[in-house]
C-alpha cells in the first residue's frame, strides 16, 4: 500500500494528528510553561536523562563485569545481585514510596513538626529492618548452605551486608523526589554506585586479586555503604533550609499502617521483575543465568522510562488528590502516559535494531539472548501502556488493591516460570514473566477506571482531550 494512501484512512489520520499534537503539547510543556505539568515533565525528562546516563554506565559496568569475571562467576553475581534488589525492596518499610504522599501531605498542611519527625524515622526504621533482615537472612543462607549450590553461598552471604545501607538509599531516593530533586534522588543511585562497583574491580584485577563472584559482591557491598553515606550527606545539606531545626512529631503506627501496603507493591513489582532471575537457577547452570540476564539488563533502557516518569509523579498525584483536583489529575495521568509509552515503543524498536551486537559485547555466545529480549519486550511495552497506574492507585489510598493485583501478578509469574521453564528453557522464563506483566497491566487499567473513573490505556487516550472524572 502507497504511503500516501495509508495517510488517507481517516483513522491513521486521526492517530497520526493525536501523536503529533501530544508531542507538541509535551514540548511546550518541558520548555517551562511554569505549569504543575511542566514542572513534573521537565522532572521526567531529568529522570529519565539520568536513568538513561545510568542505564549506558550500568550497561558498560555488566559488559566488563561479564569479561572480567566469565560467564559462569558472572551468572552467579547476578543472581546474587538480584537478590539484593529483591529483598532491599522489601525491607525499607514502604518509606521509599510514602515519602511521596508524606512530604506533599506535610508541606500542604504546613505541618513542619511531622515533616520532621518524618524525615528522620522513616530512615532510622529502614535501616533497622534492613540490619534485621540482613542479619536474619546471613544466618538462614548459613543454615540451609548444605540445599544451596555451593557456588552461590558466599556471594549471598556477602551481598546481605549491603542491605542496611541499601534500604536506606531507597529511603533517600524517596525524599530527594518529594522534592524534586531528581540528581540527588537519581545520581548517586545509578551513576555512582554502578561506577564505584566497576572501579573497585578494575582495582581488585590490577592488583592481582581473583575476580570472581564473591569479589565482585564485595564490591558491591563496599559502594552501596560509600554511596549511601554520599547521599546523606548531601541530602542533609539540601534539607538544612527547608526543614529548620525544631521539634518532631512521630506517628510511627499511622506511618506504617499507610507505608504496609506500598511496601507489598513494591516487594511484589520488584519480585515480578527480578523473580525469572532467580528461578532460572533452580533449573539452568550459571552460564545460562548470564545470558538471561544480559538479555534483561539490555532491555532496561526501554523500561527505564517507565521508572522513570513513575519517579516524577508519583507525588504529584498525591498533590492533586490533597488539592482535590480531580479534573486536573485526571488530565494529568493521560499526559503521563502518553509520556511513557510513546517513548518506550520508539526505544523498543531501536534496541531491536542493536541488540545483536550489544549482546556480542558481553562475549562469545550472550548472542544467543536475542529472541529473549523481544520475548520480554512484549511485557514491557504492556506495563508502558497504561502508564504509571499503579503509583496513581497508590498515591489515591487504593494502595491495597494495586497490592493485591501485584500480588496475584507475582504467583501468575511464578506458576508459569515454573510450568515453562522445564519445557522451554529461558525463553519460557521470558514468555512467563510477559504473560504476568500483560495480566497486571490489564488489571491495574481496569481497577483505576473502576476507582477513579480515569482512564489509563493509551490507544482510546489518543481521542480524549480532557477527563472528567466522576468522583468516586
Amino acid at each position: 500500500m502507497r504511503f500516501s494512501a495509508f495517510l488517507a484512512k481517516p483513522f491513521q489520520n486521526a492517530v497520526l494528528s493525536q501523536a503529533l499534537g501530544k508531542a507538541a503539547k509535551a514540548a511546550a510543556l518541558l520548555r517551562g510553561s511554569g505549569t504543575d505539568q511542566g514542572t513534573a515533565g521537565r522532572m521526567a525528562v531529568s529522570t529519565f536523562a539520568i536513568r538513561v546516563g545510568g542505564a549506558a554506565l550500568a550497561y558498560l559496568s555488566q559488559i566488563v563485569l561479564a569479561r572480567l569475571l566469565g560467564a559462569h562467576d558472572y551468572g552467579i553475581y547476578s543472581v546474587a545481585w538480584t537478590f539484593l534488589i529483591v529483598i532491599g525492596a522489601m525491607t525499607c518499610g514502604g518509606f521509599s514510596t510514602s515519602a511521596s504522599r508524606f512530604i506533599p501531605q506535610y508541606l500542604q498542611t504546613g505541618d513542619m513538626d511531622g515533616l520532621r519527625g518524618f524525615l528522620r524515622i522513616s530512615r532510622q526504621t529502614a535501616f533497622f529492618l534492613g540490619t534485621v533482615t540482613g542479619a536474619l537472612g546471613i544466618g538462614l543462607v548459613f543454615m540451609f548452605r548444605s540445599a544451596i549450590d555451593a557456588d552461590y553461598v558466599l556471594p549471598l552471604i556477602a551481598v546481605l551486608f549491603a542491605l542496611p545501607f541499601f534500604t536506606i538509599a531507597q529511603v533517600q531516593d524517596g525524599i530527594a523526589r518529594s522534592y524534586d530533586w531528581p540528581a540527588l534522588a537519581m545520581v548517586p543511585t545509578y551513576i555512582w554506585r554502578p561506577l564505584t562497583i566497576l572501579l573497585l574491580l578494575v582495582l581488585a584485577a590490577l592488583a592481582g586479586l581473583q575476580t570472581d563472584a564473591l569479589t565482585a559482591t564485595v564490591a558491591v557491598v563496599s559502594a552501596t555503604v560509600l554511596i549511601a553515606l554520599y547521599q546523606y550527606v548531601h541530602l542533609q545539606g539540601r534539607l538544612a533550609p527547608k526543614v529548620p531545626a525544631g521539634p518532631r512529631k512521630v506517628d510511627l503506627k499511622f506511618w506504617l499502617a499507610v507505608s504496609a501496603p506500598m511496601l507489598l507493591v513494591d516487594g511484589f513489582l520488584q519480585l515480578i521483575t527480578s523473580a525469572d532471575v532467580i528461578m532460572i537457577s533452580f533449573f539452568e547452570d550459571p552460564d545460562k543465568v548470564a545470558v538471561y540476564f544480559a538479555a534483561s539488563k539490555t532491555l532496561a533502557l526501554v523500561h527505564f522510562v517507565y521508572f522513570a516518569v513513575r519517579s516524577a509523579s508519583a507525588h504529584r498525584f498525591s498533590g492533586y488528590l490533597h488539592n482535590d483536583d480531580r479534573a486536573g489529575l485526571a488530565d494529568y495521568v493521560r499526559q503521563a502516559t502518553h509520556w511513557t509509552f510513546w517513548p518506550s515503543l520508539a526505544a523498543g524498536a531501536g534496541l531491536l535494531l542493536i541488540a545483536p551486537l550489544l549482546l556480542r559485547m558481553f562475549g562469545s555466545g550472550f548472542e544467543s539472548g536475542y529472541p529473549l529480549i523481544a520475548l520480554l519486550m512484549i511485557g514491557v511495552l504492556a506495563r508502558a501502556s497504561v502508564g504509571p497506574a499503579d503509583a496513581l492507585l497508590t498515591m489515591t489510598g487504593h494502595q491495597k488493591s494495586c497490592a493485591v493485583i501485584y500480588a496475584a501478578t507475582f504467583l501468575m509469574n511464578v506458576v508459569f516460570n515454573l510450568a515453562l521453564i522445564p519445557l522451554l528453557g529461558l525463553a519460557g522464563a521470558a514468555i512467563a514473566t510477559s504473560c504476568a506483566i500483560f495480566f497486571e497491566a490489564a488489571a491495574l487499567a481496569l481497577t483505576v477506571r473502576r476507582k477513579l473513573h480515569i482512564t489509563t490505556f493509551v490507544v482510546p487516550l489518543l481521542f480524549v482531550t480532557r477527563e472528567r472524572p466522576v468522583d468516586p
